[in-house]
Parts: structure tokens; sequence; C-alpha cells
């Protein structure tokens, strides 16, 4: 702090320890008109409750002086007096440093039998899915959910339906890099008739059951406009992050208004980039763990 605020703390404290000593020396001494100790006051209340002139207990005024002489202890140890550090040279900013310290060695440890493995090691390693585990939940639960299933917008991360590709190093280049996924609007572009034939292509793509005209007009359209990066199949384009629109898989919603508010006005997905708050082994242990929720999901399914 300033040397100006500085001089105003340490007023302020050292005259609250004088004003509470002058207040022990004062209410200590006797007035002369005060009645002898044990006798009425002459305060009667409610007729028969009456004042008597006895002294708070001695050990209470021995408490206050105590609390008095532990603050002059305290201020000449530790800091309290503005910028003066104490004799101890006491700081919580150094305790708090060396807590961290403390805490990251700990983990240095867990995390140092892990190192230079690559994901697919890990992968097979439950102590390393189980630390991987921990990090998700520390560092992505709060958008993909603690079951890893996702929400609108946010992937399902066990389904094995992968934007941006589910290899080891597709998924560990995500974790480092972040993605940022923008489809553009056709709100300008496209008439109310070709947006009505597009969201019922697309959203019939898997399920079928669309009029042929329907459809016919919607392919032709989703052609022109979507095919460069979802492709002609619609299976999508992870270089581009591009979703597969040919199966059940809907990010932001498969209803007849979700397709249509995406067609109109696009969408913008981000994901930030971890390359800086988690190091190499980390960034590979999360992965591992995210590879293994679609692995076991994979070897559950039907054959």
């Amino acid at each position: 702090m300033s040397q100006t605020w500085h001089l105003i703390v340490v007023a302020l404290v050292l005259f609250n320890i004088a004003a509470c000593i002058a207040l022990l020396i004062w209410t200590s001494r006797r007035r002369a008109d005060e009645p002898a100790e044990g006798a009425e006051t002459g305060h009667v209340w409610d007729g028969d409750l009456r004042e008597y002139n006895n002294p708070l207990p001695r050990w209470w005024l021995n408490l206050f002086v105590l609390s008095v002489i532990f603050s002059i202890g305290y201020l000449v140890l530790y800091p309290g007096l503005g910028n003066l550090p104490g004799r101890l040279g006491w700081t919580s900013s150094a305790q708090a440093d060396s807590a961290l310290a403390e805490v990251e060695a700990r983990r240095a440890a867990i995390f140092a039998t892990f190192k230079d493995r690559s994901v697919e090691s890990l992968q097979a390693d439950a102590g390393a899915v189980q630390q991987g585990a921990k990090l998700f939940e520390s560092n992505c639960a709060g958008c993909h959910g603690t079951d890893a299933r996702g929400a609108k917008g946010f992937p399902n991360l066990r389904d094995r339906d992968w934007l941006y590709g589910g290899s080891a190093e597709q998924v560990l280049a995500s974790i480092t890099n972040g993605r940022n996924g923008q489809m553009p609007s056709f709100y300008s572009s496209l008439e109310e008739g070709e947006v009505r034939s597009l969201v019922a292509f697309v959203r019939g793509w898997h399920r079928g059951g669309i009029d042929s005209v329907e459809e016919a007009a919607g392919r032709r359209k989703f052609g022109i406009t979507c095919a460069a990066c979802h492709g002609a199949d619609g299976k999508g384009n992870t270089m581009l992050g591009a979703p597969n629109l040919s199966d059940n898989t809907w990010l932001h919603g498969s209803s007849e208004d979700d397709v249509k508010q995406t067609i109109l006005f696009g969408r913008n997905s981000q994901m930030p980039a971890f390359g800086g708050t988690l190091d190499e082994t980390q960034r590979r242990l999360l992965a591992a763990y995210v590879l293994s929720l679609s692995q076991s999901r994979q070897e559950s399914d039907p054959q």
C-alpha cells in the first residue's frame, strides 16, 4: 500500500489499542457518586426488579487485559501495522505460495509415472485413465458434463461421432489447440421455400419418409449450398469440423425449429485450448480418458 495509507492504518490500529487501555483504566476508577459495592443503585423496574452495584467478574477483566496484550504481541510478530512486516517475516502470500508448491510437487510426482508415454499406451492403463478422469472433471465437465455426454451445443464424447476426428493425434490436437467451429448464416441467400425443403431433406436423411418432390428440391439445394463443407453424401468433413448430417447425432438439436435456426442464422462453437494450462503429459492423459469413453461404448455395443 502507499505510504499515506500505511500511516493511516498504523494510526488507526494504535489509536484502537490506546482506546482499549484507556477504557480499562477509566472503568476501573470509582466515581465519587457511585454506591458502595453490592449496594442498590436506586434503579427499580416492574416494582421489584432492583439494580445492584456489582463489578464485572475478575476473570472477564483479566481476559480483556490479555486480549490487549495479545494484540500488541501479534502486531510485533506478524504484519498488521500497515507495511511493517513483523519480526517473523510471515506473509499470507508466502504461505499460499508454499502450499501451492507442495501441491504442485505432489502432482508432479503422480504425473511423472506417465511421462513420455503415448496416448494409446495410456489408454490401456487403468491408472492413467483414472488420472485422466480427474483432469476431465476439473477442465472439461463444465461444458461436456460430468458424464461426458455433452449438452445442446456441446458434443457428446461417448458416441464416437467426432467432429474433428477420433484418432489419438486428432483428439490430442483438439485438447491442445482448441477448436473454433463456424457455420455461416444463409438468412439472406435462401428463400422460405428453399429453407423448408432443406430442413426437410436434412432431417429426413437418416429417417426417410420425406416427400419425393421435397427431397429432390432439398437435395438439389444441399448440393449447391451445403455440400462444400458437409460433403455430397452429408457425412461431414473432419478437416473443417463439419458434422455428419446423415446420422442421428445432432449437436444443436434435431427439431424442425432447431435445424431451421441453424440454417438461417448459422452456428459458432468454440472449444478453448489447453496447451497453455495443461502440460504434455496431462493433455495425453486427458486424450486417453476421452478415447476410453467411446471405446468402452464400442465394446459394449451389440455386434
